[in-house]
């Protein structure tokens, strides 16, 4: 969560996480149009103007959209229903708990082991001792 939508707040995080000369596919949020200037290829959806995907090369495949990202925002949403009244001091745990249920695709019992192996690593938990 960021308190500064602005560029020169998204930049630093997007030069930390994405390596330079990757191909970034985003909606048509003008904060995105510096992509190129900053080292990124990058392609975008006007969904403004209806458009959801793009089929560029003509092959049938809709290569260009962003509908992965707003599939796991809807989940998300789903999932959050149920805590109304989340505090907003607390939302990026509730954020980082889900990204890691969604990337380990594990539920019930199989979701405790996956998080106690993640928990048990010293790169991803630096503080365990083990």
């Amino acid at each position: 969560m960021l308190a500064n939508v602005r560029q020169e707040a998204i930049r630093p995080i997007i030069e930390e996480t994405i390596v330079a000369g990757s191909l970034v596919y985003t909606d048509e949020y003008t904060i995105y149009a510096p992509l190129p200037a900053w080292g990124y290829l990058h392609k975008s959806v006007c969904h403004s103007s209806g458009e959801y995907a793009r089929d560029e090369d003509g092959d049938g495949f809709h290569e260009v959209h962003v509908n992965t990202m707003e599939g796991f925002w809807s989940l998300l949403r789903s999932w959050l229903r149920p805590h109304r009244g989340l505090s907003q001091e607390k939302l990026p745990l509730y954020l980082s708990f889900f990204e890691f249920v969604h990337n380990v695709r594990r539920r019930g019992r199989a979701l405790l082991g996956a998080l106690v192996e993640n928990l048990l690593q010293p790169e991803t938990c630096p503080q365990n001792p083990i």
